[in-house]
């Protein structure tokens, strides 16, 4: 078997995981719902602006940050719908991030 043809499968059997299929049901969910989508995507850019900062090493308020951020996720997780939707995201992240590391162990002694 061709290794574009092994990727293509494993592609596929993503896709059809449970991880996979329960994590897109409530990403749509919650992009139909306008204030859900709004908050989520008000603390995903605050986390993505921070991940930012501490890459650059323009981390002056980070702790602020930090705690601001802490906040906004425990409020979020009050509404059931998006609590249910950062576990599938949870969950599905682990999932990848399990198959890169097999594939990262497979590879390392050339890395």
């Amino acid at each position: 078997m061709n290794i574009y043809d092994t990727a293509n499968k494993l592609a596929k059997e993503i896709k059809e995981s449970k991880e996979y299929k329960e994590y897109r049901k409530l990403k749509l969910h919650i992009e139909e719902n306008p204030e859900q989508k709004e908050k989520v995507e008000d603390f995903e850019h605050l986390r993505y602006k921070i991940q930012v900062e501490a890459m650059q090493g323009n981390s002056s308020n980070a702790e602020e940050e930090k705690r601001i951020l802490q906040e906004k996720y425990a409020e979020l997780l009050k509404d059931v719908e998006i609590k249910k939707y950062f576990d599938a995201e949870m969950q599905f992240n682990v999932m990848i991030a399990d198959i890169n590391k097999i594939i990262a162990e497979a590879v390392k002694d050339v890395l």
